[in-house]
């Protein structure tokens, strides 16, 4: 994988949590949580990462993004080392790389209209200079996500648990990020409305040519929507390659018993979709 196909990539990555600071010297002590990790993330492809609850892999996500301290390793973003640069240099950077909660609840701020919540983000990084220029992109956007206009004034507890979600995806495509990080954000809703969250995801990444890094437990939903998997145990990564090779011949004794934990249905291509029109037709 040359450089210039890479937008994201972590190299022997270690996060240690409740580490003793000295004044000199390495860290002291604490919770070693990742070990080593590798992981790239080629422009435009959607990377998942997969484990069972504790293996590392939301760690692995929030210090990508830079959102938990490095204790190991280096992260590059576009070339550029992002490891510990400074908060102030990393500041232009945090519109370029947005993250989708898992709870939107706990994401949207209740006391704030969906109005505000969309329309602010855009005139405090600069993509509109004016409030009615940003409020037109937000109607713009809440057309892409299908959802109504009235939705912008209201609060984030009057709407749906899936409208809270095309909410947060929302809000993070109107910043015209180069990278997504979407945590478990389908994992607390119905089928229906998943295929309805996965299908806005699959198709706002091709239109936009964003890369994304899509963190689940769910194999059927890692094989549904991503070109490649980490397959994550105790905070290292086990197996990775495309997601057609790894399911169908698991080269990991972890990986197998993942699958036979959990076995995958026969892959259905259509049911994103199928579910998407049933919505509809409802």
């Amino acid at each position: 994988m040359s450089l210039s196909e890479t937008l994201l990539s972590a190299k022997s990555l270690g996060v240690t949590y409740g580490a003793k600071r000295r004044l000199f010297g390495p860290a002291d002590g604490g919770n070693k949580v990742l070990h080593g990790v590798d992981i790239d993330i080629r422009r435009g492809e959607t990377v998942g990462i997969v484990g069972e609850s504790g293996s590392g892999k939301t760690t692995l996500g929030r210090a990508l993004l830079r959102l938990v301290d490095v204790s190991a390793g280096a992260i590059h973003f576009d070339g550029r080392d992002i490891t510990h640069m400074p908060d102030a240099e990393m500041r232009p950077l945090r519109r370029r790389m947005q993250m989708i909660f898992q709870d939107p609840m706990a994401s949207l701020n209740p006391r704030h209209t969906i109005r505000r919540i969309l329309v602010e983000p855009l005139l405090l990084h600069g993509l509109e200079t004016d409030r009615q220029a940003a409020e037109r992109r937000v109607a713009m956007i809440l057309e892409r996500v299908t959802l109504p206009q009235t939705c912008l004034d209201r609060n984030p507890h009057e709407l749906s648990g899936g409208q809270r979600q095309r909410i947060g995806i929302a809000r993070a495509a109107l910043l015209e990020p180069d990278f997504v990080l979407a945590d478990e954000i389908v994992s607390g809703l119905d089928v229906s409305t998943q295929a309805q969250v996965l299908n806005l995801l699959k198709e706002l990444s091709r239109d936009l040519g964003l890369s994304m890094a899509f963190i689940s437990h769910d194999l059927s939903v890692i094989r549904a929507i991503c070109d490649r998997v980490y397959v994550m145990r105790h905070g290292r990564v086990v197996e990775e390659g495309d997601c057609d090779r790894v399911f169908a011949a698991p080269a990991s004794g972890y990986t197998r018993m993942l699958l036979d934990a959990i076995p995958l249905p026969e892959i259905d291509p259509t049911w994103l979709g199928r579910e998407t029109e049933q919505e509809d037709a409802a």
